[in-house]
């Protein structure tokens, strides 16, 4: 993945294109799911019935499949927008139209 950064910033550099970054915020929250799972109700929102639990809609963090959920969700909405997957780098995305070309690279950054 560093190596697809570093060789994206040599094409910007040689055709002095611009560089712009972005933050999604809670982005492994914007995933959805696609099995069933349930979770103990958190604290402060229990419910009288300890029996109950909750349904998750959608990722949180620390779920196994948090990170693969966004992922395609990210990689949905890109696509709906006219970018290209690269094959040999899932990460990266092109789109052209006409003279202009953009390119997008994804990176997850994790704090463990």
């Amino acid at each position: 993945m560093l190596k697809s950064i570093r060789i994206m910033l040599v094409v910007v550099a040689h055709y002095d294109y611009e560089v712009w970054q972005m933050d999604v915020k809670s982005a492994f929250l914007n995933g959805y799911i696609e099995e069933d799972i349930f979770m103990d109700q958190p604290k402060g929102f229990e419910s009288k019935d300890k029996a109950k639990v909750c349904k998750l809609k959608r990722s949180i963090y620390g779920l196994k499949q948090a990170s693969r959920s966004w992922n395609r969700r990210f990689d949905e909405v890109i696509k709906s927008f006219g970018f290209i997957k690269n094959e040999d780098e899932p990460c990266v995305y092109k789109k052209a139209s006409g003279s202009m070309i953009a390119f997008l690279v994804l990176y997850v950054m994790t704090f463990c």
